[in-house]
């Protein structure tokens, strides 16, 4: 689908004002995000992702439509798996929920570019080389039985050889000192662990962008949807993040939901040349799935009555 560059402009402007929305005035003092307002801000982000899926429609059709949803349905439960590993991290390094949501930004920034680059290369790859579409296919199949049979996620940034490369070459201190992410000692830079915590947060998309970037590549190759699915679906993350943190041990059953879409997103990969499963049946695997691991998840993680 052939798109005109203003979309592109214009799409991308919109969320630069968004972004410079949400750190200039709506997070310009630091504060602890409340549910409630993070409820809101899921919301409104869910809202205008819905919007912009009318506008596909009435722009290209009912065909780029369901692919625009069924990938940001898929992105965005994907991105219940980065907020567990978010939850670690933070408290790993033990950062206060007030200083959270300015590492989460930050991060956000980081993964939108990683993003961009992973989407870009990832279409032109299967535009020049079809036969790559397998490779994904199988990488999806093997992290999904992966996620399957390896439930226990351990947190050990200081085995990690980006975090460790980066502490040879830049000091680092174990004190918070405030929202900063670097000080000066003896004239010196020094980065803190708010810094630290910013860098396992990127390293930990990147490695995320491994699989959800193939498994929309299963819904379409189309740069634009692609492209704007993914963002509607970062950009609401940090707000899902402080919705559901506290509560996100109850959603014990939800990576085996994810797992088996990996899987069910890497077969459909696989028999694209053989047979291409409808994208009216995928959203509704998919959706299906997510529903059901979410409600089992809720009850068997149900507080008895006392």
């Amino acid at each position: 689908m052939e798109i005109n560059i203003w979309f592109w402009v214009l799409f991308n402007a919109f969320v630069l004002l968004m972004l410079a929305l949400d750190l200039g005035v709506f997070h310009k003092k630091l504060h602890v995000v409340s549910v409630k307002e993070a409820l809101t801000w899921s919301g409104i982000w869910i809202f205008l992702a819905l919007c912009f899926n009318g506008f596909i429609y009435y722009a290209f059709g009912e065909t780029k439509a369901m692919e625009f949803f069924t990938g940001y349905v898929i992105e965005k439960a994907l991105s219940v798996d980065n907020i567990f590993v978010f939850v670690l991290i933070f408290t790993y390094f033990q950062i206060p929920s007030i200083y959270q949501h300015k590492v989460l930004f930050w991060g956000i920034i980081g993964a939108l570019i990683m993003r961009v680059i992973f989407i870009f290369a990832g279409v032109a790859l299967l535009e020049k080389f079809h036969w790559t579409i397998y490779i994904f296919g199988a990488i999806l199949i093997l992290t999904g039985i992966k996620m399957l049979t390896d439930k226990d996620k351990k947190m050990e940034p200081e085995k990690n050889p980006v975090i460790k490369l980066f502490r040879k070459f830049i000091p680092t201190t174990n004190e918070l000192h405030g929202d900063k992410f670097f000080i000066k000692e003896n004239h010196k830079s020094v980065a803190t662990p708010l810094f630290i915590s910013l860098m396992m947060i990127e390293i930990t998309d990147l490695i995320f962008a491994v699989d959800s970037i193939p498994a929309i590549l299963a819904v379409t190759q189309d740069h634009f949807i692609v492209y704007t699915s993914n963002v509607f679906a970062i950009l609401g993350l940090r707000s899902l993040y402080f919705a559901l943190s506290n509560i996100i041990e109850r959603f014990k059953y939800l990576a085996i939901g994810l797992a088996i879409i990996l899987v069910f997103v890497g077969i459909k990969m696989v028999l694209i040349d053989f047979y291409k499963i409808p994208i009216h049946f995928s959203l509704l695997i998919i959706f299906t799935i997510i529903v059901l691991s979410v409600v089992i998840s809720l009850m068997k993680t149900k507080k008895p009555n006392v």
